[in-house]
């Protein structure tokens, strides 16, 4: 028999969590068609011996929103050996929206999600209004990996509500209606389901809380209806985490789930110090499923931060009127006048201005901030801190990030740890991705360009968790189902995330001794040059997508077999 695909050899890794067993993986029309020894021939072959073969990775939080739309490769997660992404999370996106809102969304993605607006004002085309239409946009575009799209709130808010949605005030009975109709028609056409946030720091560009934020228990039960009006679907929710209290409203979106019959899955922190307000929210999980619910906490495996450095979005110096002065110069001349005495004096005795990102609270965390180095280490010493450096030269943190920022020629990255890093460690994320009820997510690929490169956490999950740490290590088998058929369950994705005849051929091989993250680099590939961070990876000797190889050896091809996944997907018959 000819297959059109043959993995032979391979150290085989289910995505169930199973033991790892060394055979042979046939494909054909895009689907997995033998496991184990297969006898005949493929018309592309390749030796896995020595490597592991796995699922393709499943990304349950992304924002391609608009990445998915200007470019055919969505990177950096398909450079990481993801083949799924999920996107609308956090109730922002590009539908609905009728033309004259346009600027609305766009003044909301950057805020949120740090996409420029000019990239999105010459990157996208603009040529739907309804959330099919969207869809239908997504769906004329091929692309290196799949694609599935969550109905985000804020857009739809405003779309039914106009500057009434724009300024959070209540929704009447007739919105509610039409909230709850436009939801139904948008799971009917292929959506996940829907996404929301009360998150405080989610605001837009122009400073005020994103258009869901205020949004009642009655708005979400309508929506959340009308998503299971059109056959169901999944909730996926952004609490308040600066607050730290989850209860008032993450109970209310579990009580909207139970009564509606929806599962729901939302992003959990990790405070570094302090009371663990994480501990109530598992507690609220375990009740709620104890009575029949489906609710999983989205947590990142490693800290949750911020990249800082003279060509991003953001360093300890942006918010000065001094450093603004030279904030625009081309990296070269701004790094020369840095380092000119008397311009480091000035901007070293300034003050920031009151105004700028929601997130530069955290460009002054010295205690919590770190350089970046190539390879990146997510779990330093905190000996190796900004502050810990500054005590140990006896000179202000302020001196020392100065310095930092200035290595390598300004290309120099500082990382902060904002959340995830409790006492200086990832021991409490050791613990919570053990749990049933926990799942991996919260990469943000496709946004933040200027300050974030999450998007590689699997690579980090294969290195760092099975394989390098010392203490909480996984086992392969445990990382890569964290990575596959546990994500694929809670997005609904039963066709993929597991290595078996009749699933989909969505798959990695890795030799797992190699894989290395390298640091991220800044690139300017986005629409009007805009400009992103991005990261590479050793390791993966290739990426398959539906059957198609999508890199070798972290080079892509020329395939692009990914496409929008339109829906829940059920299991292969009989499986």
């Amino acid at each position: 028999m000819t297959y059109d695909l043959v993995i032979r050899g391979g150290t085989i890794v289910d995505g169930l969590g199973g033991e790892p067993y060394v055979g042979d993986l046939a494909v054909s029309n895009g689907v997995i068609a033998a496991v184990g020894t297969v006898d005949g021939t493929g018309t592309r072959e390749i030796d896995a011996t020595g490597l592991l073969v796995t699922p393709g990775f499943v990304d349950l939080h992304t924002h391609y929103d608009g990445q998915a739309v200007w470019s055919d490769r969505l990177t950096p997660s398909s450079a990481h050996g993801v083949t799924t992404a999920v996107m609308g999370n956090c109730g922002v996106g590009f539908a609905p929206c009728r033309a004259e809102d346009h600027d609305v969304l766009v003044d909301v993605m950057a805020g949120v999600e740090d996409i420029p607006g000019v990239v999105m004002v010459d990157g996208l085309p603009w040529n739907w209004e309804t959330f099919p239409e969207f869809l239908d946009a997504l769906d004329a575009r091929h692309r290196d990996i799949d694609v599935a799209a969550l109905l985000p709130h804020s857009p739809l808010r405003v779309y039914v509500m106009g500057s009434r949605g724009v300024d959070r005030e209540p929704a009447t009975p007739e919105d509610l209606a039409m909230m709850r109709k436009l939801a139904a028609e948008a799971v009917q056409v292929g959506a996940l389901g829907f996404a929301s946030s009360r998150f405080t720091l989610h605001k837009t560009q122009s400073g005020r809380p994103i258009p869901s934020y205020d949004a009642d228990r009655a708005e979400i039960e309508a929506i959340a209806r009308g998503v299971e009006d059109a056959g169901g679907g999944l909730i996926q929710f952004v609490p308040d985490l600066v607050a730290g209290d989850y209860e008032p409203v993450l109970q209310t979106v579990f009580d909207v789930a139970e009564d509606v019959g929806l599962p729901v899955t939302f992003t959990l922190a990790i405070g570094n110090a302090g009371d663990p307000f994480f501990v109530d929210a598992l507690t609220m999980v375990e009740k709620a499923n104890a009575a029949g619910g489906d609710i999983t906490a989205q947590i990142f495996p490693r800290p949750i931060g911020l990249v800082l450095g003279l060509e991003l979005s953001g360093n300890p110096f942006v918010t000065y009127p001094s450093y603004q002065e030279i904030a625009g110069l081309p990296l070269a001349e701004k790094v020369a006048e840095i380092r000119r005495p008397e311009v480091r004096e000035r901007i070293l005795a300034d003050t920031p201005a009151s105004d700028g990102h929601p997130l530069m609270f955290a460009a002054q965390a010295f205690e919590w901030m770190f350089p970046l180095a190539d390879p990146p280490n997510y779990e330093p010493p905190r000996s190796e801190s900004i502050a810990s450096r500054a005590r140990a030269r006896g000179v202000s943190p302020l001196e020392e990030a100065y310095d930092r920022l200035l290595d390598d020629d300004g290309h120099a990255m500082l990382l902060v740890t904002l959340a995830n890093f409790r006492d200086g460690s990832l021991d409490t994320v050791a613990e919570l991705i053990r749990r049933e009820d926990v799942v991996l997510g919260l990469g943000d690929g496709g946004a933040h360009y200027g300050m974030i490169c999450d998007a590689s956490f699997p690579t980090y999950m294969l290195a760092h968790w099975a394989r390098d740490r010392a203490s909480g290590r996984l086992t392969v088998a445990e990382a890569v189902r964290e990575l596959t058929s546990a994500p694929a369950r809670v997005a609904g994705l039963a066709d993929r995330g597991r290595i078996a005849v009749g699933y989909k051929a969505d798959l990695n091989v890795i030799d797992h001794a190699a894989v290395r993250l390298h640091r991220p680099v800044v690139t300017y590939d986005l629409p009007a040059g805009g400009r992103r961070l991005d990261q590479r990876a050793d390791g993966y000797v290739a990426t398959i997508v539906s059957g198609e190889v999508i890199a070798e050896n972290g080079v892509p091809t020329a395939a692009r077999p990914g496409r929008l996944i339109r829906g829940r997907q059920p299991a292969p018959s009989g499986k």
